[in-house]
């Protein structure tokens, strides 16, 4: 079962529901669990999607795209959530590209402690994605201003807060619906 709740078929899919499976699909030609928990209402789905490539795959988006994954792995850990940390971690780690390296982020990572391998902006933005998603009613203006002082642009930060946000939503509804990654093909890249 890979979630709590049914999952209706791409066979057994009505116009409105093929329509968002297009939309959802993957460059592997799937629609991942994430996505498919959606199947009852195809408008979160498709509204799903649209979050998503805006959140994290959009071309505007100038922070590097291995710290976009390395910021998603590390809200996942942080909120528990086995699927999106397996997906999420497994591009950071072939976006890294060097695997001794990529084990040593793990490592910081699990551990909670993005100081064991990070500093400057790169560190500032975890420390940012920590407070956002465990205390998010203690943020203030001075947390910004960290980022600033490190060199991130306005732009940028706004990115990152929406990574951290989206995350926050996704690893909730994953949670909270008991979806798992049984058939999907676990990360965006063929390795």
């Amino acid at each position: 079962m890979a979630a709590w709740i049914s999952m209706i078929s791409n066979e057994d899919a009505g116009p409105e529901l093929k329509a968002a499976l297009k939309v959802a699909q993957t460059p592997h030609g799937t629609v991942d669990n994430v996505m498919r928990v959606h199947s009852h209402r195809p408008n979160t789905m498709h509204g799903h999607c649209v979050l998503y490539r805006a959140a994290l795959h959009d071309a505007a988006n100038t922070l590097p795209q291995w710290l976009q994954e390395v910021i998603s792995s590390y809200v996942s850990v942080l909120n528990q959530c086995d699927y999106s940390y397996a997906n999420h971690w497994k591009n950071a780690a072939h976006l890294i590209g060097d695997s001794d390296y990529a084990a040593s982020v793990e490592k910081a990572l699990t551990a909670k402690n993005p100081g064991a391998v990070f500093d400057g902006a790169e560190l500032a933005l975890l420390q940012y994605a920590e407070k956002l998603t465990l205390s998010p009613g203690d943020m203030q203006e001075s947390d910004v201003i960290a980022l600033r002082n490190e060199g991130l642009d306005d732009g940028q930060i706004l990115e990152a807060n929406q990574i951290i946000c989206y995350f926050n939503y996704v690893n909730r509804s994953l949670n909270g619906l008991g979806v798992t990654t049984d058939g999907d093909i676990v990360g965006f890249y063929a390795d």
